[in-house]
């Protein structure tokens, strides 16, 4: 899902990876075993979404969009300081603020749109729009999550992705 070569492998730590890892060996495992196929293929997102999680904190900390303190703690929230409708309200501790205002209205709306698609409406239950997905659809997500990741690099970073 991510070509070792890339700048965006270069980048991920060492259990960022692993993540990977494990999500291309859900994805195979899922096609070698054809019995009888669950109802929903959401468990092939959830590595690539944490990965998603762990790389936002890390490309936010070494942008200087939060603390080191912020990134270490138990209780700081990617998914609120991500969130357009809290831009107003967090002021300059908005990420999504910080990002629209540094690279542009584009790039903080790809990033907030992948976290909500990728994560928040996967791995969250409403009883009136319960989404289960096929392997198709979750493969999708799989590779918005990783194409959010490597735009977001060479943005952020200035580093292009080989």
């Amino acid at each position: 899902m991510i070509d070792a070569a890339s700048t965006l492998w270069q980048y991920l730590a060492p259990d960022m990876r692993a993540l990977v890892r494990d999500g291309e060996f859900l994805i195979e495992d899922s096609i070698r075993h054809r019995d009888v196929p669950p109802t929903d293929f959401s468990y092939l997102v959830f590595p690539f979404a944490k990965l998603y999680e762990g790389f936002l904190k890390k490309l936010f900390l070494d942008a200087k969009i939060i603390s080191d303190r912020e990134y270490h703690s138990d209780h700081f929230r990617i998914g609120k300081v991500l969130s357009p409708n809290m831009a107003r309200r967090l002021g300059d501790r908005s990420a999504y603020r910080q990002i629209s205002d540094r690279y542009g209205d584009q790039l903080a709306a790809r990033l907030w749109h992948t976290w909500k698609e990728g994560r928040n409406l996967v791995f969250h239950y409403f009883p009136h729009n319960y989404r289960s997905l096929s392997r198709p659809a979750a493969i999708e997500l799989i590779n918005q999550l990783v194409g959010t990741m490597h735009e977001a690099i060479e943005i952020l970073l200035g580093r292009k992705s080989l």
